[in-house]
């Protein structure tokens, strides 16, 4: 049955991308016609399951979300997506509240909890909206980074809500401004720690097998999101900032992470999606048919848009781009999830708030997810490029081997775009090995322009990975001018020469950063065969590292080198040999 349902989900996605409808509208649909008012081959009406499903679905959206964007392309855009996550969240709930308590004749603080519910926009649908759009980058990371950060400030105001509305004469206003400033500073810290901390083991684990990394991934992810909740923090932004945090760093296996958390986001969607369609009646969604749709209209029409206004003023954006941003809140299955919260709680008229919310969120979704493209194309907001292009990622590992493959995707506004293969500034052990360019493989040379929608495929040696990250950096954001080469100076009249066995003091010999208390400038040439370098010392000197450590001038270094090749017994010892040798002669 699991099977089954899964591949009713794989057809209902095709079906959506080919009718231009958003995938999930689908994917409840198949839910409520697999359910007890349809073929009724499944009855389900378990609220907490569903609970649990969204909650674990969502989680892993999120991590997948930010894995996928990484600090790097959320840095930016982070201080418009913090204010509609925050600001704009908390002006949506409050109109659409208000709205929700007039419409249905119901209390304040009700009207209030529905308008909570339906203020978070949906990660999924906007992560799927967004990879199939060509819309400006700086709007969808805008989009993408909001997405990520206001399901936790919607939970928070549903459950400041609830409890409220239960405990009125005990619970107010400064209580939920308590209760959010809290659970989000221990979300948050608690991501942050774990992220960075599974950064760190994952650049110093050895794994048997590249399967291991994408389960030691989903380990990160759970411990951030458990951690966070058993400290009541906020778990959706511990798992997003873990994400995030996994997707900036320079860890092994990247490639194999993010397509293993593309994948299980999917499953993750899919499930999700089915099991809240189930949950439906539709026969109990007639009695709140105009209701409905005159507040996803409020919603569509008043609610997102005002609060955009407001959230993204003062922050650089055109009339334009707001109005974009204020019809990009697709609501999903956040709202849906959300809404099992009151009847599980008991809040009055819970049931009936469940079945607004969801005929709501079908009406909203369908109207905005069906004209986001064509609107964004009429304000003349799109692109040639995807709005959100895969990030650098393995494309092949040979790690037994010292090395990684890794491709770059070049983007229109990047710093390398039209220099020369000779200016990209590779560190001495890497290579260019192709270049795609509209789907041929071109043999780069030194002369060879880089163009924008290149893919680069680079050979890096892990012993130049961190310089090699840094690099990215700047042939994505510049600044891009060489420092110019810093031949060391000679300091005093004669240069001793001398050798010592290698201290571990001195750190790693294949990257030393200090020798004899003198600054490393430069990293000339890495042994293969062993720990070791050939480097320049800041005071004009050259050194030899390895099992032994030689300090002395270009010529007495040569010499050494010489002396070292005569007595070689191995061919890896004797073409090390030989490198120092060419490499000081210069």
């Amino acid at each position: 049955m699991a099977g089954a349902l899964l591949a009713a989900g794989l057809v209902a996605s095709l079906v959506a991308g080919s009718v231009r409808l958003p995938g999930l509208v689908l994917f409840l649909g198949l839910g409520m016609l697999l359910g007890s008012d349809g073929l009724g081959w499944i009855y389900f009406n378990d609220y907490e399951v569903a609970q649990t499903v969204g909650i674990i679905a969502l989680a892993l959206i999120l991590y997948e979300g930010g894995l996928s964007a990484g600090f790097g392309e959320i840095r930016p855009v982070l201080k418009p997506s913090l204010a509609l996550a925050t600001i704009g969240t908390l002006i949506t709930a409050l109109i659409t509240g208000y709205a929700a308590a007039w419409i249905f004749d119901l209390p304040a603080l009700e009207g209030l909890l529905i308008g909570a519910v339906l203020a978070s926009t949906d990660g999924a649908a906007v992560f799927a909206l967004l990879r199939g759009s060509t819309l400006r980058r700086r709007l969808a990371r805008t989009l993408e980074g909001e997405a990520g950060f206001n399901d936790p400030v919607a939970v928070l105001l549903v459950l400041g809500f609830i409890e409220w509305i239960k405990h009125p004469d005990d619970y107010g206003v400064w209580n939920l401004v308590e209760e959010f400033a809290r659970e989000m500073a221990i979300g948050g810290a608690v991501g942050l720690v774990v992220g960075v901390s599974a950064v760190w083991m994952f650049r110093r684990a050895q794994l048997g097998s590249a399967g291991l990394y994408p389960v030691a991934s989903v380990a990160a992810a759970a411990i951030a999101f458990g951690a966070a909740d058993s400290l009541h923090g906020s778990g959706f932004l511990a798992v997003y900032l873990a994400g995030l945090a996994l997707g900036s760093g320079p860890i092994p296996a990247k490639g194999a992470i993010t397509a293993f958390h593309e994948g299980l986001a999917w499953v993750a969607q899919i499930a999700m999606f089915l099991t809240l369609g189930l949950l439906v009646f539709p026969h109990t969604l007639l009695d709140y048919w105009w209701q409905g749709t005159v507040l996803a209209l409020i919603i569509c029409f008043v609610s997102r848009p005002v609060a955009t206004f407001f959230a993204t003023a003062f922050q650089g954006f055109s009339v334009q781009e707001k109005t974009l941003l204020g019809w990009a809140g697709l609501r999903g299955a956040v709202p849906v999830v959300l809404a099992t919260f009151p009847v599980i709680a008991n809040v009055p008229h819970g049931d009936a708030l469940f079945n607004i919310v969801f005929f709501a969120v079908v009406i909203s979704t369908i109207l905005q997810g069906v004209t986001f493209v064509p609107l964004a194309a009429w304000l003349k907001l799109t692109t040639d490029e995807p709005a959100l292009p895969k990030p650098l990622m393995e494309t092949g590992t040979v790690r037994s081997l010292g090395a990684e493959v890794v491709e770059y995707p070049v983007a229109d506004d990047d710093a390398i775009v039209g220099r020369v293969v000779r200016e990209l500034g590779l560190p001495r052990d890497s290579l260019l090995n192709v270049i795609v360019r509209d789907g041929q493989a071109l043999p780069p040379r030194g002369s060879t322009r880089v163009l924008a929608g290149d893919r680069l495929h680079v050979l890096v040696l892990q012993d130049v990975a961190p310089e090699f990250r840094e690099l990215l950096e700047r042939w994505r954001n510049g600044p891009f001018e060489e420092a110019p080469h810093r031949r060391p100076a000679i300091y005093g009249r004669q240069v001793i020469f001398s050798t010592r066995p290698w201290d571990p003091g001195f750190g790693d010999p294949a990257r030393p950063v200090e020798l004899l208390e003198v600054s490393v400038i430069e990293r000339m040439r890495t042994r293969r065969d062993r720990r070791g370098a050939l480097v320049a010392l800041d005071d004009g000197r050259y050194a030899v590292t390895g099992p032994t450590l030689a300090v002395g001038s270009a010529a007495d270094v040569q010499r050494y080198a010489r002396r070292r090749l005569e007595n070689a017994t191995e061919d890896a010892e004797r073409g090390w040999w030989q490198e120092v040798i060419g490499a000081v002669a210069r």
